[in-house]
Formats: C-alpha cells, structure tokens, sequence
C-alpha cells in the first residue's frame, strides 16, 4: 500500500528526522520531500545516509550522528538548521534500538544503559536541541516514534518497553509545557513493522509480537508515515500531547 500524497503540504517547511536512512524514517523522509519541504536525515550509517540523500535529491542532507552523546546531538542540530537555511520547523525522532530478548534477572546491565540510553536520552537530546530553533521561528511540530510496548509493556523486552513508556510521559510533559507556543509535541504508539529492527530480535519475540495484533499482520512502514505526516502538519494545530496508536487493535488505551 502507498499512501497518497498532499502537495506541497510541506512546502517551505524544513525537517529533521532521526533513524532517516531506513524504514519508518526514510519513509516519512520521501514523503516530506515529495509534498514539498527539506529534510536533514540523522543516522549513524554514513552509506546508508549517502543512498537516501541521493535518492531523495536536492532538498536532502545528511548528518552523521550518535543521538546518545549530546554533544553530537547539540553539533547536529547546528548543522542541520544551517543545511536547511537557518530554522528547523520539524523533527520527527525515529531513531531507537530494541534491545536484547531476555527475561529481567538476566538483562545485561550494559545492554539495559543502551537501549535507555538511545530511546530515551537520545531523543530527549533531540528534542532539547531542536527547541530553541522552533521558538525563534514560533513554530514547531514534533512527533516522537514510541511504541504500543510502552503502553502494554513486552515480556523479555523490560528495557525497550520501559524506554517507549518514558518517550510517552516525556511526550506529554512537553506537550503541555510548550501548548501556548505553537509547537505541538505529539507520539505514535506503532505495534511490530516488518522493517530492519526485526533484525535485532529473536524469532519467538517476533510471533509473540504477531499473535498480539488482532488485524493478524505487522504494519506497513507508510502506514506509519501516514500518521506521522498529519502530526507533522500545520493541521496539526490543536493536538499536543497527545499519544496517536497505530497498532493494528492491539494497543488497550
């Protein structure tokens, strides 16, 4: 399934999207692009960041970024406004990390500050530094990509479901925070999407995931751009806060 197009629904409007040189980010990338705006794509694979600029064309960059180290995150930001004419009206943070399957008493310690580290703290960074360009533009929308793990939580998957509840309750926070100076800060709750991330798990979590969906499939990386492109429109103007599910009936609230 393709999703339609808007024309120039983003024209003039620049973007940052985080995870952009893959899946869901990639995804909202062309269709951001084909609707009219410019977008800075963030990733950590500098290959993958050439190819999708490449295809996106003229109105794309690149930046290679960690989004766990702040200081990265805060050079970034810099660089992106100055590729994108001096603002940034967009961020939509997609970047994250499952995580290992296992059961809570055998979770690696390390492996648990990673998956907080760049779920959580990676896209409070982003959040954080894109702010200042949004209020000097008096605009901004944000959509943050949690997951419907962080509302019903997944077994073996303790780091990765807490880190997506966090993206919910900082979501809300900055949501109110920010609610009378037209930025709207808004999530999407997807469940399982057949995309790169598969790779990171194990085949049983994998079914687990499946069995939970009452359509009976994953979803389609343009469904979820769909959603996110609303979010991150100017009809998107009396909506923040808010936690938007895109999980096949699976999600409860």
């Amino acid at each position: 399934m393709t999703a339609a197009l808007y024309a120039n629904r983003f024209a003039g409007r620049r973007a940052i999207v985080t995870g952009g040189a893959a899946g869901i980010g990639l995804t909202f990338a062309t269709r951001f692009v084909a609707e009219g705006g410019s977008v800075s794509l963030w990733d950590m694979n500098q290959q993958a960041l050439d190819q999708a600029c490449a295809a996106l064309g003229a109105r794309a960059s690149g930046v290679k970024v960690n989004v766990a180290d702040w200081a990265e995150v805060e050079a970034a930001a810099a660089a992106s406004a100055a590729q994108l004419g001096g603002g940034i009206d967009v961020l939509v943070a997609c970047a994250g990390i499952t995580g290992p399957n296992v059961p809570l008493a055998e979770y690696p310690v390390d492996q648990w500050r990673r998956v907080v580290d760049v779920n959580l703290n990676g896209l409070f960074y982003c959040n954080r530094a894109v702010l200042p360009y949004m209020q000097a533009g008096n605009y901004g929308r944000i959509v943050n990509v949690a997951s419907v793990a962080g509302k019903e939580g997944n077994p073996n998957a303790s780091a990765y479901s807490a880190s997506k509840a966090a993206v919910i309750g900082l979501t809300k926070s900055l949501g109110k925070e920010l609610a009378k100076a037209n930025i709207t800060v808004n999530a999407v709750t997807p469940a399982a999407v057949k995309t790169a991330i598969f790779d990171q798990m194990s085949p049983q979590h994998i079914e687990f995931m499946l069995s939970k969906i009452p359509m009976g499939r994953f979803g389609t990386v343009d469904e979820i751009a769909a959603v996110i492109g609303w979010l991150a429109s100017e009809e998107c103007s009396f909506t923040t806060g808010s936690v938007f599910d895109a999980s096949g009936g699976r999600a409860t609230y």
